[in-house]
């Protein structure tokens, strides 16, 4: 398993005037792409249409977990539950400062997940890593929690062993486990008004074992997702906003990093979108109505999803693809077919049904923008460069809708198109909101 989390001493943070929690409106934290050059992960070797490819056997991988676990969740045991994501199938990394004083931290980031996890000293059967194992005697904030506690209960796959501290067991889909205790820590970011923000007594597993695929530079990883325990619902509640958004830069600008911000400074304005979202194990819930081909016709979608309570498709930026169920994907593909005069190609990996050889700029422009309309009249209007797969990503003339089938699994609305939109999350609502944007400016 492939999951990153590098720690290096920050001591000039600890030197520095912290703020608490209560006295700044917001902060941001750069989400770097895992093939950007500041990742670890990055191959300077390898070209456009190696990462394309990368990209879309780890997009097929996580749409299969996905389902699996959401449509999985009635058999799964508490003490035994399947990760909230799969490894390998990550796309970005945070930067996160753990402890006091706080070390730094670069994670993987999980949508869909809650436990933010490091392996800890001494991790007594651990897969081997590079990165410095994070030393909670070394960080004089470190508390672990006791059974009794709700961030404790909050966990899935927390149990209680024959001693008071709260433990977990995460059983990945590959076979990789880990195993720990859930502690709390202080994690400090920057604020918008420049000071660094701290905040205490948020939940943090210290794993004491970790085995299976995982990769030697793995260590961790930071949860995003909605349940009560992900970093989004320990730290919005205290910033002066219930809030959080992000903005997606093409991967093709290498220069540029995409962002994460929480609280008031993350609010979407301009000519937005709005439509409700609600949060079913962890990952948030939209509710698509139809797809809208411009020149064609539009496609009806089912008002349900297997495995979804309240909505039809997770909205997920750990996925590349947009994935859409076997009826809905065909009437698209004979939507598009209708209005693209291109000579038909094949999608070299086989995963996207309706590809197009390109010459140049003006075969290009013939490709349709296609609408997402979203419940409460949340009509989102995508362009081609971010609903096609760019031909250069395949070396050559090949240019594909970048929409594969969900199958039996779960409809996903991908980070491919949500490049260059800023998405927020305003959970008092609970709402999601999108507004076209240059990411890089942000």
């Amino acid at each position: 398993m492939t999951i990153v989390i590098l720690l290096a001493l920050s001591l000039a943070a600890a030197a520095m005037t912290t703020a608490t929690a209560a006295t700044a409106a917001s902060f941001s934290i750069e989400l770097i792409h895992r093939d950007s050059p500041k990742s670890p992960f990055y191959n300077h070797s390898a070209t456009s249409v190696d990462r394309a490819r990368a990209s879309i056997y780890r997009s097929a991988h996580q749409a299969r977990q996905i389902a699996a676990r959401v449509q999985r969740k009635s058999v799964i045991e508490p003490s035994d539950a399947v990760s909230r994501l799969f490894p390998d199938t990550f796309e970005y990394l945070m930067e996160l400062r753990v402890g006091t004083p706080p070390l730094s931290i670069l994670a993987v980031v999980g949508t869909g997940s809650d436990l933010t996890w490091a392996n800890c000293v001494p991790c007594t059967k651990c897969y081997r890593q590079t990165a410095p194992l994070f030393d909670p005697r070394k960080s004089s904030s470190y508390r672990t929690l006791p059974c009794t506690s709700n961030l404790c209960k909050a966990f899935s796959g927390s149990s209680c062993g024959e001693g008071i501290s709260c433990e977990y067991h995460y059983a990945y889909q590959d076979g990789s486990n880990i195993d720990g205790v859930i502690a709390t820590e202080d994690l400090t970011f920057d604020s918008s008004a420049g000071s660094p923000l701290v905040f205490s007594n948020i939940a943090f597993g210290c794993n004491s074992q970790s085995s299976g695929s995982f990769s030697s530079r793995a260590a961790g990883m930071a949860g995003l997702g909605g349940g009560p325990a992900s970093l989004v619902s320990q730290i919005v509640p205290s910033l002066d906003k219930k809030y959080f958004s992000y903005c997606l830069v093409p991967k093709s600008d290498t220069q540029a990093s995409s962002k994460v911000i929480f609280g008031s400074a993350g609010v979407v304005a301009g000519s937005t979108v709005t439509t409700p979202m609600t949060v079913e194990d962890s990952f948030f819930v939209l509710r698509l109505e139809e797809i809208i081909v411009d020149g064609a016709g539009s496609v009806p979608v089912p008002p349900s999803a297997p495995g979804l309570k309240t909505g039809n498709m997770i909205i997920d930026s750990s996925t590349t693809l947009n994935y859409l169920p076997t009826g809905v994907l065909s009437s698209l593909v004979e939507q598009v077919s209708k209005v693209v005069s291109l000579p038909k190609a094949t999608d070299p990996e086989g995963v996207m049904p309706l590809c197009f050889t390109v010459t140049g700029e003006s075969d290009r422009q013939k490709l349709p923008f296609i609408t997402f309309k979203f419940a409460g009249e949340a009509s989102l209007r995508l362009s081609p460069t971010i609903i096609f797969m760019d031909e250069l990503s395949f070396g050559g003339n090949v240019v594909c809708l970048a929409v594969a089938n969900s199958g039996s699994g779960l409809p996903i609305f991908g980070n491919l198109a949500q490049q260059n939109l800023h998405v927020g999350y305003d959970l008092d609502i609970p709402a999601v909101t999108f507004v076209s944007a240059d990411c890089a400016q942000l």
